[in-house]
């Protein structure tokens, strides 16, 4: 039996900070176990990626434990942040590093913390690289030099479930993601508000407390532009709440300005439900095509409420839209791949690397 250390941030299980970067590594710890791998987990506590100095020491001890030759899978929230933990680490020590969402993608021009820098020298440090999908492996080429073929995708699986009814008009939209800027709620809600003369009301599943001044902007926007009661925002949510909550809805809606993949679209699609997102990063890609070649879905550039609101006013307005984009996210559904697919291609990847 092969064994594999697997550290992931603090919280990988909590019900109140759900990511798609959580539901990720626990479903391919799960898969890597069915597949006859040891899976020794290791959540270091901190706030990752911006780490003060006694998770950076929690890390160092977990490293420190591991055998020479071990293999050790990070999750890039965790590794990124510290090179100067990890680099030393590289040379003993089989590492490969699971990127969800590069740190660099969000970094400033400027960059005055390094951040590129120094997520470049962890992952040219690494025996390899994992990213979420083809768009992300790209990206991390095309900024950081790395070796092509250490850099592998292992594309999130997704789980079956029953087809949305959905309803006759369209107007039960749902957004699933975390309220920052990154995933665009302030353009959502310009665009909600430009289509307020049509029938429809949008819930908002996901945390609140990641920037709350960003939050209490966006209460005061649904306040001015008359969206109280359209608007609902539900907070986190996880199990039967978050199913009933996709089982209701009639169209996913993702404002965002950065995605390397965007698991809730996948999650959506698995039920049938086309998607109002997006051309950010690798939401293409997770909405993909069905087999006739339609795409599930309305995209738009990401900052443009203007777009926004003319693909959701068609989406409203035309029946016809509405019925094929349904029949192309069934055909969608269709194709998508399963968390234990996933798994394979991880274990692929990590067996390279196994002495």
């Amino acid at each position: 039996m092969t064994t594999v250390h697997v550290v992931v941030p603090d919280g990988v299980d909590d019900p109140q900070r759900p990511s798609g970067g959580n539901a990720y590594d626990r479903q391919v710890c799960g898969g890597l176990a069915d597949l006859g791998w040891s899976v020794l987990e290791h959540a270091v506590p901190g706030p990752w990626p911006r780490p003060d100095p006694s998770p950076r020491e929690a890390l160092a001890g977990v490293l420190a434990g591991a055998p020479d030759g071990a293999v050790v899978l990070l999750d890039g929230l965790v590794a990124s942040a510290v090179p100067e933990v990890l680099v030393p680490e590289a040379r003993r020590l089989k590492l490969v590093v699971l990127v969800h969402m590069p740190r660099g993608l969000e970094a400033s021009a400027a960059d005055p913390d390094g951040v590129c820098a120094r997520e470049q020298e962890v992952l040219s440090a690494a025996a390899a690289v994992v990213t979420t999908s083809r768009w992300t492996r790209t990206w991390l080429l095309d900024h950081y030099a790395l070796r092509a073929e250490l850099v592998g995708v292992a594309e999130p699986g997704v789980d079956p479930a029953d087809v949305a009814p959905g309803t006759r008009g369209g107007g039960d939209l749902l957004c699933v993601a975390a309220v920052t800027p990154v995933k665009g709620h302030d353009v959502l809600v310009d665009a909600l508000a430009e289509v307020s003369d049509l029938p429809w009301r949008c819930t908002w599943v996901g945390s609140l407390t990641r920037d709350r001044e960003f939050v209490e902007h966006l209460r005061s926007r649904i306040r001015e532009c008359g969206l109280e009661g359209r608007v609902r925002l539900m907070g986190p949510l996880t199990g039967l709440d978050l199913h009933w909550e996709y089982a209701a809805a009639d169209a996913l809606v993702l404002a965002s300005r950065a995605e390397t993949y965007g698991m809730v679209v996948t999650e959506a699609l698995a039920r049938g439900l086309p998607v109002i997102g997006t051309t950010a990063g690798g939401l293409p890609e997770a909405v993909g095509r069905a087999p006739a070649g339609r795409r599930p879905g309305l995209l738009v550039p990401p900052g443009d409420p203007a777009a926004l609101a003319a693909a959701l006013r068609c989406w409203l307005l035309d029946h016809g839209l509405r019925r094929g984009l349904r029949h192309a996210a069934r055909e969608r559904r269709d194709s998508l791949t399963g968390w234990s697919e996933t798994a394979g291609r991880l274990e692929r990847i990590l067996a390279g690397v196994v002495p």
